[in-house]
């Protein structure tokens, strides 16, 4: 069992998590960062494969070869979006991969564990949602050290391969920010832009069968 207080904390980690993209240069310790790979290696995955690995990425030439392949993701994405939201969209910075002390690619494995691994063999993509996870902890424990950490998702990811020399089968699910920051917001980044505001909680749930709010 855990404390009023203890809960608290738990819940206030969550609410105050964010999505950063302006980071310090200051070091961040290996203790820390182990802590925040340890939290990351205790996620629950389906038919406990462990799915993950985590690239950790400390050299500028590489950081600024991601960081390039994200931004050409970037501008060829802005051709779907017009106007003020086209500008808000391409004010998005990609710039922490360079910015940030560590950059860390988090991948998946789905051979691993085998051909028949329990709950995958059902439902395939349970090894993404199991990498997922072991994000999400990441998120929380770099809030809960104070930490900052930005999640880019704008990348192809044979560009990312090629790069990080990443085997063909395993798959790149996401690169990572981590560091210092003195601009961490209040709100989500998107929110404060007017991209889209939080939907009512109450909206998005259905009792007993799809639709139904009674």
């Amino acid at each position: 069992m855990f404390s009023q207080e203890e809960r608290e904390v738990i819940y206030d980690v969550i609410y105050k998590r964010r999505d950063v993209r302006t980071f310090l240069p200051d070091p961040v310790s290996s203790e820390v960062i182990q802590r925040v790979l340890q939290a990351a290696h205790h996620a629950p995955s389906v038919g406990f494969m462990q799915p993950w690995n985590f690239i950790l990425i400390t050299s500028a030439d590489i950081k600024k070869r991601l960081a390039w392949a994200a931004e050409k993701e970037r501008r060829a994405l802005a051709i779907h979006y017009e106007d003020e939201r086209k500008t808000k969209f391409l004010e998005l910075k990609v710039e922490g991969i360079i910015q940030a002390p560590l950059t860390i690619c988090v991948t998946c494995d789905s051979t691993r564990g085998g051909s028949h691994v329990l709950g995958r063999n059902s439902i395939p993509e349970t090894d993404i949602l199991s990498v997922a996870c072991a994000i999400q902890n990441m998120w929380l424990a770099t809030c809960a050290e104070g930490l900052a950490m930005g999640w880019v998702s704008f990348y192809k990811k044979n560009d990312v391969r090629d790069i990080l020399q990443i085997p063909p089968h395993i798959d790149p699910v996401a690169i990572i920010s981590i560091g210092y920051t003195n601009e961490y917001p209040s709100a989500p980044i998107l929110e404060q832009a007017n991209w889209e505001k939080r939907r009512s909680l109450q909206n998005l749930i259905f009792y007993e069968e799809w639709g139904n709010q009674e």
